[in-house]
């Protein structure tokens, strides 16, 4: 079934902390292997370090911050863009004035985030159980 799918209109996840994801997937079609959409950071904001049980690409769309991929911090600007094999630790932090807005793909449709501190593992969409 081909889809428009309406970013303005979309239903907003609460991620805590002033965090937002946009899921831009909907229902996968048959034969999809990936799901997407955008997350938005306030500034301070961040995601405790975490891992998939999948691949995941993150390109930067909106202003800067910090990702964390194997315990080295790198500066990160719009366009940017990470890859991340499954399991492996990692996470972003938004250090700038304005909102940092990132573009998320996971090569599954079914996705879990397990957190590095604690070894709980949730869907990927849960708000974490503790601050970031």
């Amino acid at each position: 079934m081909t889809e428009l799918i309406d970013y303005a209109s979309s239903q907003r996840v609460e991620r805590g902390d002033g965090i937002t994801s946009v899921p831009l997937t909907g229902d996968p079609l048959p034969g999809q292997s990936f799901i997407m959409g955008v997350t938005s950071f306030p500034p301070g904001a961040g995601l405790a370090r975490h891992s998939h049980n999948t691949v995941e690409q993150v390109t930067l769309l909106e202003g800067t911050g910090v990702v964390e991929l194997d315990g080295v911090e790198h500066r990160i600007r719009p366009y940017d863009t990470t890859k991340v094999p499954a399991g492996v630790p990692h996470r972003f932090h938004n250090d700038g004035d304005g909102i940092m807005r990132i573009l998320w793909v996971y090569g599954a449709t079914e996705v879990t985030r397990t957190f590095t501190d604690t070894g709980e593992t949730v869907s990927q969409m849960a708000a974490p159980t503790r601050p970031a």
